[in-house]
């Protein structure tokens, strides 16, 4: 835990085509850490919309941003647009170079990985973009949240939230965060169990595998491409 006298910088990366729960779900917890300042920074200052057509609006651009105690990366499928924009790529590898504490939501994973930030460590990711993570030399956890040192990683969507809660747990300490969590109501009670790939009929898992299966496509390759740059040999 950091001393609370201790001020935290916090910001968040926002991109055209994010998930927006990504983004706004860890919002809800990290925006609420007391002594903190939490900003939202965009490749530049003008406003997105999400992958659903949300329009979201950052406070500014990431050449802006001072340096960040903590680092939160979302997903959702505008990441592949960014897997080789060295602009955003190095903004990426400086922060995080200085964080307290890194955050990755889903495949914001993937995000950090183009950046060779995932190498040797333990990760995990939206479950359609798992087995991708050896390609950026990390190991796949199979976990809703997985911790590695300073870096917390939150599988898919609405798990950024159960990550955030972790996150705020060690910055500011349990009691906190459990305020935080009762604040939000945060008891969740999902009307069907089909959360997971485990979880889902057989039809609606292939439902939803060839839902995004152009995007995963496309993340593949990117995957590949990354892979062959960090030097990563990937086992078959």
């Amino acid at each position: 835990m950091i001393s609370p006298d201790t001020h935290l910088e916090i910001g968040s990366l926002l991109f055209e085509g994010i998930d927006q729960i990504d983004l706004t779900g860890p919002f809800e917890v990290l925006s609420r850490i007391p002594n903190a300042t939490y900003r939202i920074y965009g490749p530049t200052a003008a406003p997105v919309r999400d992958v659903r057509g949300l329009r979201l609006t950052p406070d500014a651009a990431i050449g802006d941003a001072p340096p960040l105690d903590v680092l939160h990366v979302p997903g959702g499928f505008g990441q592949e647009d960014l897997m080789e924009d060295e602009a955003v790529l190095d903004w990426l590898r400086r922060q995080a170079a200085g964080a307290r504490s890194v955050f990755s939501v889903c495949t914001g994973a993937l995000l950090c990985g183009a950046a060779g930030l995932l190498q040797g460590r333990r990760a995990t990711t939206h479950w359609a973009s798992f087995d991708l993570l050896p390609c950026f030399g990390a190991t796949p956890v199979d976990a809703r949240v997985v911790v590695d040192g300073d870096w917390v990683f939150a599988a898919g969507v609405t798990a950024g939230i159960d990550g955030a809660l972790r996150l705020a747990a060690d910055l500011r300490g349990e009691d906190v965060a459990k305020a935080i969590q009762l604040y939000m109501a945060y008891a969740p009670e999902p009307p069907f169990a089909c959360g997971t790939p485990e979880q889902a009929p057989p039809d609606i898992l292939e439902q939803a595998r060839a839902s995004v299966a152009a995007i995963t496509e496309r993340r593949t390759a990117t995957a590949r491409r990354a892979a062959a740059r960090l030097g990563v040999t990937i086992r078959t």
